[in-house]
């Protein structure tokens, strides 16, 4: 019989598959229960916005005709919404596909990149999958240590990742130090400012990676429509970077590889102000009410300016996990980010959080009456 894992690139059989959040319709399957809460994927709890809902409607007697690959009226509308230049875009099926594409153009065998202890699963599997070197740099304070990431910087270190705010911690970079790091960076490696979560940040000293790209033509910035504006569904995102970094992605990318739905959802959310606010305000309410649980619980956590909260159980999480699925609550378990000892919940709804805290609450109790 042919071993087919003999035959694949060495990257690629050192991988795992990436694993989402659990479904609810999985849970439903595996236990047979309903009602059930889903805090496990960073997803807007507020839903799609009615706009959007409303609007793309009308691109259904589309749907038998490509969407126009080169994204134009998106990247116009980015243009007059963000100021960037049209010919600095490159869209991708959420931002995760831009990721992809960086790693594609700039990454192989004899090259490496950087990322940080605790960072988002995909810049590894992405490095790794073309047979380039991964450095991992530990954490300081489960955040990136920008330092020892500009020390470990050598001849073959192509690419940087930096997720601001980083998944799965919620920890941030300020600007100072953002821009000192920046200004220490070879020209010939590239910086990857990965802010899917950019818009849910309110702190002063937080750096917009867009009002970088002019003074430093090595910096891509990712942003998606998955988190803030609600459309995580539809997969659709984008990077910034200078014009000859763009224009390399763009000769690698799939044609059609945003379909008609997700540029049609993108333009009308864009100009979906009071959406956007709605959302912010639902999340920073939101980050209160699990703060707060968690200071009644005498519950550690990772402070975070997401939409999520990481949470110390100061043991290992897996049986507090699956007890909560029990509860119908779903979160997600972080070992795999090398944090076994924490659960990451998502920002909901004030009543899904409410049901999550009090599902908490009965799960402790429960381990802490358990004998051993």
């Amino acid at each position: 019989m042919t071993d087919f894992f003999k035959l694949a690139q060495p990257g690629i059989t050192e991988l795992s598959p990436y694993q989402p959040g659990k479904p609810i319709e999985e849970l439903e399957r595996e236990l047979g229960i309903s009602d059930i809460v889903k805090l496990a994927s960073n997803e807007n709890p507020l839903g799609p916005s009615k706009k959007v809902t409303e609007g793309i409607s009308g691109q259904l007697a589309e749907l038998a005709r490509y969407p126009d690959g080169s994204a134009y009226l998106l990247k116009k509308k980015l243009q007059s919404k963000l100021g960037i230049d049209p010919a600095r875009i490159t869209v991708g099926n959420g931002s995760n596909d831009v990721l992809e594409l960086v790693a594609r153009v700039f990454l192989g065998p004899g090259l490496e990149a950087i990322v940080s202890e605790h960072s988002f699963v995909v810049y590894p599997l992405a490095t790794k999958s073309l047979g380039a070197d991964l450095t991992v740099i530990p954490a300081k304070n489960f955040g990136q240590d920008l330092v020892a990431t500009a020390a470990a910087i050598h001849e073959n270190t192509r690419v940087v990742f930096i997720a601001n705010p980083n998944n799965p911690t919620g920890t941030w970079i300020d600007g100072d130090t953002l821009t000192a790091f920046l200004d220490q960076v070879p020209s010939e490696t590239l910086v990857v400012l990965d802010e899917a979560y950019a818009e849910y940040v309110e702190d002063p000293a937080y750096p917009s990676g867009l009002d970088l790209v002019d003074q430093y033509p090595n910096l891509i910035v990712t942003r998606t429509f998955s988190k803030a504006y609600g459309l995580a569904g539809l997969r659709i995102g984008y990077s910034v970077s200078h014009p000859d970094i763009a224009d390399l992605m763009n000769r690698v990318r799939q044609p059609f590889n945003v379909n008609l739905m997700s540029l049609a959802a993108a333009l009308i959310v864009l100009d979906d102000e009071d959406y956007l606010q709605e959302s912010v305000r639902l999340n920073s309410e939101g980050m209160k009410q699990l703060i707060d649980a968690c200071t009644q619980m005498g519950l550690g956590y990772i402070p975070s300016v997401g939409n999520f909260l990481t949470i110390d159980f100061g043991r290992d999480a897996m049986p507090i996990y699956e007890a909560l699925l029990h509860e119908g609550v779903i979160v997600r378990p972080i070992g795999v980010y090398g944090l076994p000892n924490h659960l990451r919940v998502t920002v909901g709804l004030p009543e899904e959080n409410a049901r999550f805290v009090d599902a908490l609450q009965k799960v402790l109790s429960q381990v802490e009456e358990s004998p051993g």
